[in-house]
């Protein structure tokens, strides 16, 4: 239960609570040691006094003989008594002695046949050290209310942006990531941690967008199948005699495997945005693959140069990469005037595959577009050649998860570069 309301409690009271209690256990510390010392010097002064005192008096003996018994009787230092004994033990001197109860320190000289005997009181010690005790008792629990109030306020002052920035964030919804929390001026944690939530807003804000664009995107292109299928089907609905022979079956074939390969592409997508593609990761050999892909597409009639095809092994996820290369080949192919080439290498640490094709090409300032979801260009891409506007988009993001790169030039060279 103790530990539930520790756990309740506020950053500003558990810091202030802390820095009471460390400051409390030095005070403390410190109090205790401070008269340790006081009470320690204040003896030694003590037993310094007894000590010259027997010294004197000694000094005295050995010159001048026994005091008067006047100066002993005379003496007027109440905290501080002393005797001459003979070598019997007799005492043939003395002051008057301190009281009985009294704490107190002993010093002893020898001079002559003498034994000078000094006993001085610690009562003024005891006194003095007494006397520190209730200033501490008082400035003590002030110093720590002092510390507790400055504590407080200094936390409670550097607490608010974080208050500030809570209450932007309980206001922000899905449908409201356009917002920002308030980044602070000062160069601390504090504004790190805005400055780094403001950036993730950021990235929720602009993945909505290509989410809501995607989803429309998708929505578009399976809606051209379905009507397409349903308006050959209404057609020979309303007569019978209209269509050919098997037409129907055929369109319907047609358009529905074309919305087999738009779904297989877009799991593939969500595939590769969840990271899938690369948890299990083997050796491949990307010629392979290339070579593979080649003598496929060598029975459309095409010209496939794979002279430039040699050994460039990757690690990654093989299926992932077969649609790699596929989907840049199928491109090259559906764009192709007459010719593919098809190349892989090893250089650099890097395994390199390439795929060009001697057709139009694709404008300088288009090169990056070709990578977004559901983009056809107007001269390079049409839905009738078998485009779907995913195959590069796909290519790029597998690329991607298993930290590689592509790009684009000419008319049109694709190069994908992959770790060794």
């Amino acid at each position: 239960m103790a530990d539930g309301r520790a756990g309740r409690a506020s950053v500003r009271l558990r810091t202030t609570a802390a820095a009471v209690l460390v400051v409390a256990a030095a005070l403390l510390a410190g109090a205790f040691t401070l008269v340790l010392l006081v009470r320690g010097s204040l003896r030694d002064g003590v037993e310094a006094t007894a000590e010259q005192r027997a010294s004197d008096l000694a000094a005295q003996v050995e010159t001048t003989g026994l005091p008067p018994q006047e100066q002993a009787d005379d003496s007027d230092d109440e905290d501080v008594s002393w005797q001459i004994t003979d070598a019997a033990g007799t005492v043939v001197r003395s002051s008057p002695p301190l009281d009985g109860d009294q704490a107190s320190v002993e010093a002893t000289e020898d001079a002559a046949d003498y034994t000078i005997t000094v006993r001085a009181s610690l009562e003024e010690v005891g006194d003095t050290t007494s006397a520190l005790i209730p200033p501490l008792l008082i400035g003590l629990p002030l110093l720590l209310v002092l510390v507790g109030g400055t504590t407080w306020v200094v936390v409670t002052r550097a607490l608010a942006p974080v208050e500030r920035i809570r209450r932007e964030v309980e206001d922000i919804t899905g449908d409201r990531l356009e917002r920002r929390v308030p980044e602070p001026h000062t160069r601390d944690e504090i504004h790190r941690l805005a400055r780094t939530m403001n950036q993730m807003l950021g990235r929720l804000e602009s993945s909505r967008v290509r989410q809501q664009r995607f989803v429309a995107d998708a929505s578009h292109e399976l809606r051209s199948p379905l009507a397409g299928i349903r308006q050959v089907a209404e057609v020979a609905t309303a007569h019978p005699g209209a269509l050919p022979e098997g037409e129907l079956a055929a369109a319907v074939l047609e358009e529905s495997a074309r919305m087999q390969r738009l779904v297989d592409q877009l799991l593939l997508l969500t595939r590769a945005d969840d990271g899938a593609v690369t948890r299990v990761r083997q050796d491949v050999d990307l010629d392979d693959l290339a070579l593979a892909e080649a003598r496929r597409v060598r029975r459309s009639g095409l010209v496939i140069d794979t002279s430039g095809i040699s050994g460039a092994r990757v690690r990654g996820d093989q299926l992932a990469l077969a649609q790699v290369v596929r989907n840049l080949v199928d491109n090259a192919a559906r764009h192709a005037t007459s010719k593919v080439t098809v190349s892989t290498r090893s250089t650099g640490g890097h395994a390199e595959l390439v795929v060009e094709d001697d057709g139009a090409g694709i404008p300088a300032d288009q090169r990056e577009r070709v990578f977004e979801r559901f983009v056809r260009l107007d001269e390079a891409r049409a839905r009738d050649a078998g485009g779907s506007g995913l195959g590069l988009a796909i290519v790029k993001e597998i690329v991607a998860a298993h930290d590689g790169s592509v790009t684009v030039s000419g008319g049109a060279r694709f190069v994908v570069r992959l770790p060794a």
